[in-house]
C-alpha cells in the first residue's frame, strides 16, 4: 500500500488520492509547491555562490598576474638605488671617468626603461606636498623658502607597481622657522 506522502512514478494509479480526498491534495499541492519554491531558492543560491567563487577566483588571477613580480622587483630596487647615488657622487666633469660614468647611465637608463614597460613607476616627490601614504618622513627640516609640510629633498626614490606601494619615498619634510624670541640684549 502507498504512503500518502511519496509519490510512485511507476505506479500512476497509485499516487491517484480516495474521491473524498480534497483537502488532502489541496494539502499534499501546497506542501509539494512550497518544496520546489525551496528548490528552487537553493538552486539560485547555489547558482550565485558558483558565480561569486568563479569571480573571485578570476580576480585572485588577475592579481597574481598584476602583481607576480613585486618580490622580484623590490629586489632590483637597490641596484637602481645604488646606480643612481653612483651618478650622483661622480663628477660629470672629471674625464678620467667619463667612459664608466656614460657605461652607468646607459645601465640606469635601461632598467629604468624596464621598470616601466612592467607598469612600475618611481615615486620622486620632490617639491610637493607629504603624502603619508607615499612617503616615509625620515627628517623635518625649518624653512621659509617653501609652504610648511613639503618635501625639501629625497633620500631614496619610492616605486609603485601597478598602483600598488612597493616602497615609499624617503624624504625631508619641511616645517615652519621657529619664530624669533627677543634676545637680551634687545630687550634692555
Amino acid at each position: 500500500m502507498a504512503d500518502e506522502s511519496t509519490v510512485d512514478p511507476q505506479n500512476p494509479e497509485a499516487n491517484q488520492a480516495p474521491e473524498g480526498s480534497g483537502d488532502d491534495l489541496a494539502t499534499r499541492v501546497q506542501v509539494l509547491e512550497e518544496q520546489l519554491a525551496a528548490a528552487q531558492d537553493q538552486s539560485l543560491r547555489v547558482a550565485a555562490d558558483l558565480q561569486n567563487v568563479r569571480r573571485r577566483a578570476e580576480q585572485d588571477v588577475e592579481k597574481a598576474h598584476k602583481f607576480a613580480l613585486e618580490k622580484f622587483a623590490g629586489d632590483l630596487l637597490p641596484i637602481v638605488d645604488s646606480l643612481e647615488r653612483g651618478l650622483e657622487l661622480s663628477s660629470p666633469d672629471d674625464e678620467s671617468i667619463r667612459p664608466m660614468r656614460e657605461g652607468i647611465e646607459l645601465t640606469l637608463k635601461m632598467f629604468h626603461d624596464t621598470l616601466k614597460r612592467y607598469q612600475l613607476e618611481a615615486i620622486d616627490p620632490h617639491g610637493e606636498p607629504f603624502n603619508a601614504v607615499q612617503h616615509q618622513a625620515m627628517a623635518m627640516q625649518e624653512s621659509a623658502d617653501v609652504e610648511p609640510n613639503s618635501v625639501l629633498k629625497v633620500f631614496q626614490k619610492g616605486y609603485q607597481l601597478n598602483g600598488r606601494l612597493l616602497r615609499p619615498a624617503m624624504v625631508v619634510v619641511s616645517k615652519a622657522p621657529a619664530p624669533v624670541s627677543p634676545s637680551i640684549d634687545e630687550q634692555a
